[in-house]
């Protein structure tokens, strides 16, 4: 078995994620009643409200503990992974889990990005949109016909048959309406608070690189793959410099997905609320197993059949 963990990003964070852990595991609790995201994630995660737990600032620090969480518990059980990889804010769990942030560390970062992010267009109408059963080229092209009225930009291509644009309302709204004219299935509008992993989010990426200058950066137990490049770091890469980059550019986790792949990865494990980069692993691979951990159920069940595995 070669195995690669997967770190969810923003959108399925939920009240009351990972209280069961909390309960059940003294180890778990640490990440969870740390001071280092300048608010109580406990408190936050427990009660809610659910509007508040889904502000950036506040989502992006909470997704860092739980999935910091529930890799601690992975590792006492002798669970490590080959390489990892994120989508979007979970290229910071998985950085972390390599080694190159401590958690303290990820959740005071990616608080700042998360206010970073919120900031970025300030009053300037945006939006973000996902597209069903479209190829790349083709959407390229409602793109670049749709920047008549402003920016858009494909944003993530996450795989086969889903991509996401990000940029003006106008433009986005008048880029989906080309997309389905072009054959598209589906425009689906994302209620997601900024045109994430678009030019317009190049205020964040400036805030980012000079929040780097302050910390330091670990070296990486296991590789990362990168949501820029859809690769490990490569020579002349900095990891600083990706960070920059990823919050204004593409990502890539199709290609990241087969990129791990061409490495002999054959097992994953979705490590977050949800099974939204499970099922892109299925929809863009069948030689992949995936496995999801998100509660203390699923955490039992996956390390269960991983030890099994390798038995």
């Amino acid at each position: 078995m070669k195995l690669a963990f997967l770190y969810a990003g923003q959108g399925n964070q939920h009240v009351g994620m990972g209280m069961d852990l909390y309960e059940q595991y003294p180890d778990f609790r640490r990440f969870y009643d740390t001071p280092s995201a300048g608010f109580n994630i406990k408190e936050l995660i427990q009660n809610g409200p659910e509007e508040v737990l889904g502000e950036t600032r506040h989502t992006q620090p909470c997704m860092v503990a739980f999935c910091a969480g529930i890799t601690a518990l992975l590792e006492q059980e002798g669970i490590l992974p080959q390489m990892a990889a994120g989508l979007s804010l979970g290229e910071y769990s998985a950085l972390t889990a390599a080694g190159v942030f401590d958690p303290d560390t990820a959740i005071a970062l990616t608080a700042f990005r998360g206010k970073a992010m919120e900031t970025a267009v300030g009053d300037l109408p945006c939006g973000m949109a996902a597209i069903l059963n479209l190829d790349r080229d083709t959407l390229q092209k409602a793109c670049d016909e749709a920047s008549s009225l402003g920016i858009v930009e494909i944003a993530n291509y996450n795989c086969p048959g889903q991509l996401v644009i990000a940029g003006e309302a106008e433009a986005v709204k008048k880029a989906g309406e080309l997309a389905l004219a072009s054959g598209a299935r589906r425009c689906i509008p994302l209620h997601l608070p900024g045109p994430f992993h678009s030019s317009l989010m190049s205020p964040a990426g400036d805030a980012l690189a000079d929040y780097f200058k302050k910390i330091s950066f670990g070296e990486m137990r296991f590789p990362v793959i990168f949501n820029t490049t859809a690769k490990s770091l490569q020579p002349g890469e900095t990891i600083p410099a990706l960070l920059e980059k990823q919050v204004q550019s593409s990502i890539y986790f199709e290609d990241s997905i087969r990129y791990m792949e061409q490495l002999g990865i054959d097992t994953a494990v979705e490590i977050g609320p949800g099974k939204v980069l499970s099922g892109f692993v299925k929809k863009t691979t069948k030689a992949i197993k995936t496995y999801a951990v998100e509660d203390a159920e699923s955490l039992r069940a996956v390390i269960s059949a991983l030890k099994g595995e390798t038995q």
